[in-house]
């Protein structure tokens, strides 16, 4: 193995982690942004306010992504073990 297949193989895990974690932190950053905004006008200083509302759509993205996200991984998980194993064989 070489240090251009192991860039690669840093460069697809990369892509795979900003493919898995960009939606539901994306998500909670909206969430956050509005919560911070609507906590910031009335004046309301609240810790526990912001976690309720981030939990939800945190849970309904998984829910519309999930499977996106499963096959992403297998996908990735799939080529990783296809690479171990013909660097194994030769």
């Amino acid at each position: 193995m070489t240090a251009a297949d192991t860039g690669a193989l840093l460069a697809e895990a990369m892509l795979t982690i900003v493919k898995l974690g960009g939606p539901p932190l994306l998500a909670a950053l909206v969430v956050g942004v509005v919560v911070a905004l609507f906590q910031a006008v009335t004046q309301i200083n609240e810790a526990t306010l912001s976690f309720i509302p981030k939990l939800l759509p945190l849970g309904v993205t998984m829910m519309l992504l999930g499977s996106f996200m499963f096959a992403t991984l297998t996908a990735y998980t799939q080529a990783l073990f296809d690479r171990m194993v013909a660097v194994g064989g030769s």
